[in-house]
């Protein structure tokens, strides 16, 4: 048993995977792959995060919390260009796992990234429907109270469930309908969609970088870090730096842990690397180049954003429109608010596109029935089955889970995923050194030493009941793995393997 669950996928297996009738289609450049990445970058961590952050956690020094998870997601965006490189097939960290670490490995990260990308969904699918919501109001509709959100909320300070008085969330269902439709017709399809999306909120993004910056106030940015510039903490007990009411860390980490949300997507280009027409080298420079584009954008506006209003007045649910409120400017209020439903909708886009295509690697391997999660519809050439279940699962969630738990589990999730990569990595530098890596991870073992360590600080970071909504999701997975993954996996049963070949 114990050679099973460490067994690894060879290399010559994985790129054997990218032949046949079932694999995907090739038809996304550099282009193309970057705005995929911006796409599932930009949007709720520069239109809603920002907010939370500054005024509860870090104040003007929100800056600098961009800077510190930026590094992190480098250390990680070389090690997953590295991989892409290499293996370029659907999949992204789950494969780099099975190839470097084994099966049970490759299964803990593969679970772990539906945290990523179908929590994370949900979760960005509660702010389409707040920002949806507020975008209505402009032309004085509003919809009834109890449609507008999850029937439950979880109070930190109380630690505790309170009822909200509501229902449902039905925008957020609606929204999800949606682009389910969408990705179920086909990659392309998808690509050009999200493409007139980013350029959209790229132009609303530079507006408020240069407009805005002829409101910056620099006394607002006194005191530069009025809640420290730590703020590390260790399953839940304060380490370095100040506590909050609720016993959470503040301060500059403080805050660069919680908005790490905002990067997560930059290693979804991974996942379309069989879909990617020359992925030796357009996957790397579509990771890459996202994360470098969206790290200075985000730190202008963060820079914008508390130089225009003092970081104790900012808005917490809207707070780049508002703060052209604030300054006389409510007129822009509609084209910020626009920008934002559109950068929102293009990061649910990217996230319920990258979901089906972990599943659909899984179940090539057998460790999910591949009879589902591994169909390729015949015309569009996408995995459907997987794209629906996708859609149903990250309605309901977003419907019926509230924010803060989600978005929670989503932080959490992605930095162990960060993290195993990292290792991986080094693994696949000793066990495989003459391997063909087309893109080589610089300063190799320096880079993914920082890189682990900065996600453990970061982790370390969060509440401590982030650490146990972790530990119950993976023995879940634990449960659907040696229920039925390791009972049908490929490298155990290759009868198996035969089979699912025989019927593509």
């Amino acid at each position: 048993m114990r050679s099973q669950l460490f067994a690894k996928k060879r290399l010559d297996v994985l790129l054997g995977e990218m032949e046949g009738e079932q694999r995907l289609r090739r038809v996304l450049g550099p282009v193309t792959l970057t705005s995929l990445g911006v796409g599932a970058i930009i949007g709720t961590g520069i239109f809603v995060l920002t907010g939370v952050a500054a005024h509860d956690k870090t104040g003007p020094a929100l800056a600098l919390s961009f800077v510190a998870a930026g590094i992190t997601c480098i250390f990680a965006a070389l090690c997953y260009a590295e991989f892409a490189s290499m293996v370029p097939v659907a999949g992204s960290a789950f494969t780099y796992a099975y190839a470097t670490l084994g099966e049970l490995f490759a299964w803990i990260i593969g679970w772990d990234l539906v945290l990523e990308y179908a929590v994370g969904a949900a979760t960005v699918a509660h702010g389409w429907s707040h920002y949806f919501q507020d975008f209505i109001t402009l032309f004085g509709i509003r919809l009834a109270h109890a449609l507008t959100n999850a029937p439950f909320d979880f109070n930190p300070v109380t630690g505790r469930l309170a009822a909200t008085g509501t229902i449902i969330d039905l925008p957020a269902i609606v929204i999800a309908v949606i682009i389910t439709a969408v990705l179920v017709i086909g990659i392309k399809e998808s690509a050009s969609f999200n493409a007139a999306m980013v350029i959209v909120k790229l132009v609303v993004v530079l507006f408020v970088i240069v407009v805005g910056a002829f409101y910056v106030d620099p006394r607002n940015w006194q005191p530069f870090a009025p809640y420290g510039m730590t703020g590390v903490s260790f399953f839940g007990h304060t380490l370095f730096g100040q506590t909050g009411k609720g016993g959470e860390p503040l301060g500059m980490l403080a805050g660069a842990a919680v908005i790490f949300f905002a990067y997560i997507g930059f290693d979804s280009v991974s996942t379309h690397a069989e879909e990617a027409r020359n992925p030796r080298r357009d996957v790397p420079i579509g990771i890459i180049t996202s994360l470098v584009l969206c790290t200075l954008l985000y730190i202008s506006v963060a820079a914008i954003l508390t130089g225009m209003v003092r970081y104790d007045r900012i808005n917490i649910d809207a707070p780049v429109s508002d703060a052209f409120k604030q300054v006389g400017l409510p007129w822009a209020q509609f084209l910020i608010s626009l920008g934002a439903l559109t950068g929102i909708t293009s990061v649910l886009l990217v996230m319920m596109l990258s979901q089906p295509r972990v599943l659909l690697a899984m179940a090539r391997d057998g460790l999910l029935p591949y009879g589902f999660f591994g169909a390729v519809h015949e015309r569009f050439r996408t995995p459907w089955k997987s794209t629906i279940l996708t859609g149903i699962f990250v309605g309901l969630m977003a419907a019926f889970v509230p924010l803060r738990i989600l978005a929670e589990l989503v932080n959490i999730g992605t930095l162990l995923a960060f993290l195993i990569v990292c290792a991986a990595v080094l693994i696949m530098r000793r066990t495989h050194p003459d391997a063909e890596r087309p893109f080589r991870a610089p300063f190799v073992p320096l880079v993914p030493i920082l890189g682990i360590a900065s996600c453990l600080l970061l982790m370390f970071s969060l509440p401590a009941e982030n650490w146990w909504r972790l530990i119950i999701w993976l023995l879940l997975g634990f449960v659907i793995y040696f229920g039925y993954g390791r009972r049908h996996s490929h490298l155990t049963f290759p009868a198996e393997a035969r089979k699912v070949v025989s019927a593509r």
